[in-house]
C-alpha cells in the first residue's frame, strides 16, 4: 500500500503499532491565519468584542484543541502533551489575526496532528466569536512548520 503507515496489507485502516519505537522528544509547530473586515479587527484587537477577549479565548481553545486530538482524528494516538502553546498575533495586512500553535512530548510517535489541532480551533474559536458581525471571515494557511524528533528527524517549512 504505497508506504502508507495507516493501511494495512489489504488496505484497511488501522491504528499504527509504535510499541517498539524508543521514546524520543519531539516538537512540531503549525501555522494558521483567520482574514477579517477591517471592522472585525479593530473589534478583535481593540478588546471591543462582545463575547470577550477573543484572542485569550481562542489561545485557550487551541490548547484544549491540541489535548484533545485523539477524540477528534480517529488513528491518532493519545500522548502524554507536555507543552502546548498558542501565540495568535495581529496581521494588519490581512487584515487578521496569524496563529502559530507548538506542541512537545517524549513519546513513540509525533505531535504534528496536535499542533495543527491547536491552530485550527483557535482559528474556529476566532470565527465563533466574532461571527456575528463578520460571516464572511476566511481561514487558511493551516501547515506544519516545523517538526523535530523521532526517526523521521527534522522538517521545517520553507
Amino acid at each position: 500500500m504505497s508506504g502508507l503507515t495507516h493501511f494495512d496489507a489489504k488496505g484497511d485502516a488501522h491504528m499504527v503499532d509504535v510499541s517498539d519505537k524508543p521514546v524520543t522528544s519531539r516538537i512540531a509547530t503549525a501555522g494558521a491565519w483567520i482574514r477579517m473586515e477591517q471592522a472585525t479587527f479593530d473589534l478583535v484587537t481593540e478588546g471591543k468584542a462582545k463575547k470577550g477577549d477573543v484572542i485569550g479565548v481562542a489561545r485557550l481553545a487551541g490548547i484544549m484543541g491540541a489535548k484533545k486530538t485523539p477524540e477528534l482524528i480517529p488513528l491518532c494516538h493519545p500522548l502524554p502533551v507536555t507543552k502546548v502553546t498558542v501565540e495568535i498575533t495581529p496581521d494588519a495586512s490581512l487584515p487578521g489575526l496569524q496563529i502559530e500553535a507548538t506542541v512537545k512530548t517524549t513519546g513513540q510517535t509525533g505531535v504534528e496532528m496536535e499542533a495543527l489541532t491547536a491552530a485550527s480551533t483557535a482559528a474556529l474559536t476566532v470565527y465563533d466569536m466574532v461571527k456575528a458581525v463578520d460571516r464572511g471571515m476566511e481561514i487558511g494557511g493551516l501547515r506544519v512548520l516545523l517538526k523535530d524528533g523521532g526517526k523521521s528527524g527534522r522538517y521545517e517549512a520553507r
